[in-house]
C-alpha cells in the first residue's frame, strides 16, 4: 500500500466530505445534542457519585467517534456504486489504498469532531483532572477507536448493496453505545444486559477514557487499545478481501 496514494485519496475524500454539509452537521450536532439532553434534562434523575456531566462526557466523545466513523460505510459504497473505482483501478491504484484513503479522511474528520465536542463539554461544566500526558493518551485511544471503527465501516460499505443500506450502519453504531457504560452505569441496567454491556468494546474505550480524564489512571487503557487493534486488523483484512471480490 503506497502511503502517497493513501494520502492523495484521503485528501479527495476529505474534500468530498466538506461538501456534504448535512452529514457533517449530523455527525457533529447529534453527539452535542445527546450531551446537552442528558446533562440538563436527564442528569438530575441519574444518581452517580460526583457531577453527572463529568460521567457522561467521555461516553459522548466515544458516541461522536462511533457515529461519525460509521459514515465511512456510505462513502465507500458510494464510490463503488458510482463506478469511479474502475477509473482508480485503471490507474493501477490498489483497493487497499482506496479504502485506506477513506479511513484517513474519517480519522481527520472525526478527530476534529471530538475536539469540538470536548470544547463544548468544557463550556457546559466538564472538568477533567488529567495530566497533559494522560489527556494525550485519552485522545490517542479515541483516535485509535476512530481508526478501528472506520475500517469496520469500510468493510460494511463494501458488503452492502447500496448507499441507502450503508446509511443504516450509523444507526447500529448509535445503538451499540446505549448498552454500554457511556451514558449510565452498567449496574443500573437489567441483569441480563449487564454481561454484554461490561464486555463490549465501547465500554472498554469509554471506561479507559473516563479513567484517564477524571482519575489520572491508566486502568483499562491497554484493554481498550487491544480491542481497537483487534477490530482494526480484522476489519482491514475483511474489507480488503470484500473489496477485491466486489470490484473484480
Amino acid at each position: 500500500m503506497s502511503t502517497r496514494r493513501v494520502l492523495v485519496i484521503g485528501g479527495r475524500c476529505t474534500r468530498l466530505a466538506r461538501r456534504n454539509v448535512d452529514a457533517l452537521l449530523e455527525a457533529l450536532i447529534l453527539p452535542i445534542m445527546v450531551m446537552l439532553v442528558f446533562v440538563y434534562l436527564f442528569g438530575g434523575a441519574i444518581k452517580i457519585r460526583g457531577d453527572y456531566v463529568n460521567y457522561v462526557v467521555p461516553g459522548v466523545l466515544v458516541l461522536c467517534a462511533a457515529f461519525g466513523s460509521a459514515f465511512t460505510a456510505v462513502s465507500v459504497n458510494q464510490d463503488i456504486a458510482s463506478q469511479i473505482i474502475d477509473r482508480f483501478r485503471s490507474l493501477d491504484v490498489p483497493g487497499v489504498s482506496i479504502l485506506g484513503g477513506h479511513v484517513i479522511a474519517s480519522l481527520v474528520r472525526n478527530g476534529l469532531s471530538i475536539f469540538i465536542v470536548f470544547v463544548v463539554a468544557l463550556l457546559v461544566g466538564f472538568r477533567p483532572t488529567a495530566t497533559p500526558g494522560n489527556l494525550a493518551f485519552a485522545f490517542a485511544i479515541l483516535l485509535l477507536f476512530i481508526l478501528a471503527f472506520s475500517w469496520l465501516s469500510a468493510a460494511v460499505g463494501t458488503l452492502l448493496s447500496s448507499p441507502e443500506a450503508a446509511t443504516g450502519f450509523s444507526f447500529f453504531a448509535f445503538f451499540l453505545v446505549n448498552p454500554s457504560s457511556a451514558l449510565v452505569p452498567v449496574a443500573t441496567m437489567p441483569s441480563w444486559v449487564q454481561p454484554f454491556a461490561r464486555n463490549q468494546p465501547v465500554s472498554a474505550v469509554v471506561d479507559a477514557t473516563r479513567s484517564l480524564l477524571l482519575e489520572n489512571s491508566t486502568d483499562g487503557a491497554w484493554l481498550a487499545v487491544m480491542w481497537c487493534l483487534g477490530i482494526g486488523v480484522v476489519s482491514a483484512v475483511m474489507s480488503g478481501v470484500a473489496f477485491q471480490r466486489r470490484t473484480q
